[in-house]
């Protein structure tokens, strides 16, 4: 079951602060290509939606890392903040960001991608990049 809460955390200098109006309590792992040289790994995330409050903003760098999301990161101390849906201005926030750690693995995307040479034991629902983007299309029509 999905819940969500008020949430906030900051980067890792502290220079960028984000508050959360409702983050979702489940947190995906994203296998694609773009998180894991982003990230260096799976980027672990959290849906916060639309409402997300940043204060520090002038410490954050966007980039435009495909037709339908952008990256931000904090340009003082590198740390990976959010991607960004450009049609909806979904964010969706990396989970160590915050501080609340009562948080629920449940699901990982483009799980097509994931390399071979890691796995989680965690029974998740795993999607693959043509199921994500069915899903995403879907949901605009």
């Amino acid at each position: 079951m999905s819940e969500s809460k008020c949430a906030s955390g900051q980067c890792l200098c502290g220079n960028v602060e984000i508050q959360a109006e409702t983050m979702n309590t489940n947190v995906g792992a994203c296998h694609c290509g773009i998180c894991r040289k982003w990230s260096a790994g799976p980027f672990f995330a959290v849906d916060c939606g639309t409402k997300l409050k940043i204060k520090g903003e002038k410490f954050v760098s966007i980039y435009n890392s495909s037709e339908w999301a952008e990256r931000g990161f904090c340009n003082q101390c590198g740390t990976h903040l959010f991607y960004r849906l450009k049609e909806t201005q979904q964010y969706i926030v990396s989970a160590e960001v915050f501080e609340d750690k009562e948080l629920n693995f449940d699901h990982q995307i483009f799980i097509d991608d994931k390399p071979d040479y890691y796995d989680f034991a965690n029974a998740t629902h795993n999607m693959t990049g043509e199921e994500v983007f069915a899903a995403f299309t879907s949901c605009n029509e």
